[in-house]
């Protein structure tokens, strides 16, 4: 079971980030298809599949949405060696989804599944997006609940589950004919079994290694909330920059903020070249400990390394070649799309215990990773 952001972010469109008015107004997406392959490389871990992304117009107000997405993944990362055997799975992601013009307004409404071998996932959300002030502002509202289902590989009879509730509200603002700003506020409640029924602790003990091992628990509730502020300012002659920054908190004790900056050029009116930076630090948990004193030490024990004390780096580029389709007459354009992220993670207070020697003496842990995605669009 791999735990993880979603990926969505990979297929990210830069439109937004080519033009101000456009992205204001309200409009049904494109008619498009996308054809993607990505991959992960970093810390022991692969995550390697393909994505297929289609959105439709059915009548001039209603757009359907589907999309079929697939993880495999290989994992030796450092938790997975420090107790156990490396290991192999697969995950697949079907969602569906629809958004309706009314006015100006829109209406979104979503389902996603998501299974792999021991763990599912099923998500449902809906949103509203409307347009005011002559299309200068647009508010946007989202609620998503998730149902999980946590299963393990070495237990059949071990299931648990979990749900989570998002709210999101976001507004953005059209400052001058070049600059447009955007505000988002979110809100998540999760509710039953949030930890990894494999992953552990370790705690002082008599012995070589001077430590043993044992099941993290970690609380079954957790409430988060995050408001970001963003930016895109045209500086003319296809060029755009582009800024933002998040702050987060929990009731976990994790204290988190992260900003970005970013550089898009459009060159005769074929090639789109966009460069960004991305800075991430956070706290750790309060039940987080790299090795507790000894295995009664308090309710709660945490040993992941997601929220320990850590930052990183992360460097994108992206490059999109716009091109006709003359072949197929039922396509309009397409493009062909390559982004390469480069990713330097640093901890501050998880050792690397694959080192060795005296338990607690370990250096601290970090690793650099490269996240690749290649696809091709098609509007039809």
């Amino acid at each position: 079971m791999l735990r993880r952001i979603s990926v969505s972010w990979l297929l990210a469109p830069l439109a937004c980030l080519l033009v101000i008015q456009p992205c204001m107004a309200q409009v049904l997406p494109e008619d498009r298809a996308d054809i993607m392959v990505h991959s992960y490389d970093g810390g022991g871990v692969t995550v390697t599949g393909p994505s297929l992304l289609v959105r439709k117009k059915v009548t001039k107000d209603l757009s359907l949405t589907a999309n079929y997405y697939v993880d495999s993944i290989s994992s030796a990362s450092i938790d997975v060696l420090s107790y156990a055997s490396p290991y192999k799975e697969k995950r697949t992601e079907v969602s569906v989804g629809a958004d309706y013009l009314l006015g100006d307004t829109i209406l979104s409404a979503g389902f996603t599944n998501s299974n792999e071998n021991d763990f599912k996932a099923q998500t449902a959300s809906f949103g509203v997006r409307q347009e005011i002030f002559g299309g200068l502002t647009v508010v946007s509202l989202g609620y998503a609940r998730g149902w999980d289902q946590v299963g393990q590989i070495t237990d059949l009879d071990f299931s648990r589950e979990a749900e989570k509730r998002l709210y999101r509200l976001g507004v953005s603002q059209v400052i001058t004919k070049k600059f447009v700003m955007n505000m988002d506020f979110e809100g998540i409640t999760d509710q039953g079994y949030l930890n990894n029924p494999y992953r552990q602790v370790r705690y002082e003990a008599p012995g070589a290694q001077g430590y043993l091992w044992q099941s993290e628990i970690y609380p079954e509730t957790r409430t988060s909330g995050a408001v970001s502020l963003g930016g895109r300012y045209f500086l003319g002659e296809g060029s755009v920059v582009y800024g933002s920054a998040r702050v987060y908190s929990d009731t976990w004790g994790i204290d988190a903020w992260n900003t970005k900056a970013g550089y898009t050029y459009i060159h005769n009116k074929k090639w789109i070249f966009d460069a960004s930076y991305r800075y991430y630090t956070q706290s750790s948990a309060d039940f987080y400990s790299d090795m507790f004193p000894y295995v009664d030490a308090q309710n709660f024990l945490g040993r992941d390394k997601e929220i320990s004390t850590f930052n990183d780096h992360s460097i994108r580029f992206d490059v999109t070649y716009d091109f006709a389709v003359d072949k197929w007459k039922f396509l309009e354009r397409g493009t062909l799309n390559f982004g390469y992220n480069h990713i330097l993670f640093s901890y501050d207070d998880f050792r690397n215990v694959l080192e060795g020697g005296p338990a607690g003496t370990e250096s601290f842990y970090d690793f650099n990773a490269g996240v690749i995605n290649v696809f091709v669009s098609f509007w039809f």
